[in-house]
């Protein structure tokens, strides 16, 4: 049996910004990822800063993800959320997401003098 590894270099980044006054008040990126011939988008990191909350920034910044994520052809958008915010689960789902599946996660311990 032979193993191989193959380096694929087609996925990408797209970072989406809410900015007010010259200050950035939220941001989310959106990784578009080459599975073979067809591309997925991986939506994280959102975040909004606490005294802009309620105001529709989170809203319209996923709703630029997934004009993003669709105008680039992707199949599908995947997003994930910790266990610990359950409404932030249900703002997901009021927008359209599906609660699906459930996700592994293994955290490493790096140098960044290393990277």
């Amino acid at each position: 049996m032979e193993f191989k590894k193959e380096i694929k270099r087609d996925a990408y980044a797209v970072r989406v910004s809410a900015e007010e006054n010259g200050r950035e008040v939220g941001r989310a990126y959106l990784y578009v990822i080459s599975k073979d011939d067809t591309l997925y988008g991986f939506f994280t990191d959102l975040l909004v800063d606490e005294d802009m909350r309620g105001r529709g920034i989170g809203t319209k910044l996923v709703e630029m993800v997934i004009a993003e994520a669709k105008g680039h052809g992707c199949y599908k958008l995947i997003g994930t959320s910790r266990y610990s915010r359950p409404q932030v689960h249900a703002w997901y789902e009021s927008l359209g997401f599906k609660d699906y599946g459930k996700e592994f996660r293994m955290d490493f311990t790096i140098d960044v003098d290393d990277v």
